[in-house]
């Protein structure tokens, strides 16, 4: 009886979780909806927090919020919200217990998504849709990939998804202005930058964590094959390979602050290389400001975050003036 009760709590947590899912998804592709980002977010912590709820039950796992003042050895008292009821795991409770079955780069695409959820749940935000859509796709890619590993290919959702119909073609003008015309919200900014200083390249860089494609009109194609809108080519072809190497686009550039590009080099042999002699290197190069080296993390913001470009010229820097860095401060 236990058992079938289980399973019938479990059943009717992913029936929830797939609606979440499908409803974030049709929100976020419906054009007459403004409030896209923000809503799918919301939707999708939803979404993700049944869907783990509903394996951790599966698996007689415990996700109630234990009172240890209250238990005792021979009964546990549970916490409860402000109306009485137990309370439960959240999202990111359930990320990071030992049990979570969610591969490395999917919990961190979700911390992203609370992340940048804790800086919108108070306050506006205007055109986040572009700057966070990558992030959104791997989302629904792991969350598909996750519900049908866990529970069976039976509860999919990607057959009841399709692409966008767009009315209008962009062109080249269109673009750039897109490209360089953004209002992202600072705290927005500031909240994605932070988070991703935080992160390995194999993180930034995998498609669990942010699935990242790249668009370019076909103009020919072959008769009798199928005249699909959006093709797509796997990254590791040769084709895939060539479009890669030739397109990186700025946003994806890696960033450091200066703690992080002090370490490398003392990592990479240079111990006395501080954050004094990085300053001067700096100050002496003029280097902050030169958007070769860096950027801003967002305007009106006096602390930069510096390039690769910025990282090997100090590397070469180092390698060149080793009795320099060897000196005494």
């Amino acid at each position: 009886m236990r058992r079938r009760i289980i399973k019938s709590i479990a059943n009717e947590l992913i029936l929830k979780s797939r609606e979440a899912a499908l409803s974030a998804v049709q929100i976020f592709n419906n054009p007459l909806i403004q409030f896209k980002s923000e809503t799918f977010i919301v939707l999708m912590v939803i979404a993700w927090t049944y869907l783990l709820h509903a394996y951790y039950r599966k698996n007689k796992i415990n996700y109630k919020y234990i009172d240890r003042e209250k238990s005792t050895s021979r009964r546990i008292r549970y916490k409860l919200t402000p109306q009485g009821a137990v309370k439960y795991w959240e999202l990111s409770q359930c990320l990071s217990t030992k049990l979570c079955p969610l591969d490395k780069e999917t919990k961190k695409n979700l911390e992203f998504l609370l992340c940048i959820r804790h800086e919108i749940e108070h306050r506006m935000t205007t055109r986040i849709d572009n700057e966070v859509s990558g992030k959104f796709q791997a989302c629904c890619l792991n969350y598909n990939r996750y519900v049908k590993n866990l529970f069976g290919d039976k509860y999919g959702i990607d057959k009841y998804l399709s692409f966008s119909l767009q009315f209008s073609t962009i062109s080249m003008e269109q673009k750039d202005i897109l490209l360089t015309d953004s209002n992202l919200p600072k705290n927005i900014t500031g909240a994605i930058n932070t988070f991703e200083q935080n992160i390995s390249d194999r993180i930034f860089n995998h498609p669990n964590y942010s699935y990242r494609v790249i668009f370019t009109q076909k103009l020919v194609n072959h008769k009798n094959q199928a005249d699909e809108v959006i093709e797509f080519v796997k990254s590791d072809s040769q084709l895939g390979a060539d479009i890669n190497k030739v397109y990186i686009q700025e946003k994806d550039k890696k960033k450091y602050k200066p703690k992080m590009i002090v370490n490398k080099m003392i990592e990479e042999g240079f111990t006395n290389f501080t954050i004094t002699k990085h300053t001067l290197l700096w100050q002496n190069e003029k280097a902050k400001g030169n958007p070769k080296y860096g950027t801003y993390p967002y305007e009106g913001k006096s602390t930069w975050d510096w390039y690769e470009t910025w990282v090997d010229f100090v590397r070469n820097w180092c390698k060149q003036n080793e009795e320099n860095i060897n000196d005494e401060e």
